[in-house]
């Protein structure tokens, strides 16, 4: 199994997600055209999300953005009940295919100004019901780093 994991503060991509430039680079049209469907709060953070979701699965495919692999490779679709799905394409889907990646689990959770994604990675010979409950793992890990920085800056929760 492997296992990616990021956190980030929604105001870290709010310059970068005015230039268009990034966008192209970072978001597959799907996920573009789903966010332009909402309004600029709702906006903001569904991309922090996805953002977060497509630095996770680059750590479980352990490459980064190299060898021609860019973050559009990598597009966190809506699958039932809006449950993130993770889709594939040109170089990410070819590094899956290299190290045996058979199933990609994602979980993405908000609290306040932050977003964490967790992503499990199986190979052919691991089934993914040996992966726990992910979003449980997602929703502790943001509540800690939430709980640190009400502590960090003097407010109680």
């Amino acid at each position: 199994m492997r296992i990616g994991i990021d956190v980030l503060g929604l105001g870290e991509l709010d310059r970068l997600q005015t230039r268009p430039w990034f966008r192209r680079y970072t978001y597959a049209a799907e996920e573009l055209a789903l966010a332009d469907g909402f309004g600029r709060e709702r906006a903001r953070e569904f991309l922090a999300g996805r953002f977060a979701a497509k630095e996770a699965v680059l750590k479980v495919l352990g490459t980064g953005c190299r060898d021609g692999l860019m973050p559009r490779h990598i597009c966190i679709a809506r699958g039932a009940r809006s449950a993130p799905v993770v889709r594939l394409t040109g170089a990410a889907q070819r590094r899956a295919t290299e190290i045996e990646l058979s199933d990609l689990t994602l979980s993405i959770a908000h609290k306040g100004e932050y977003v964490v994604a967790v992503a499990l990675g199986h190979g052919d010979d691991e089934p993914a019901s040996r992966a726990g409950d992910v979003r449980g793992t997602a929703r502790t890990i943001l509540e800690e780093i939430v709980l640190r920085e009400s502590v960090r800056s003097g407010r109680s929760e």
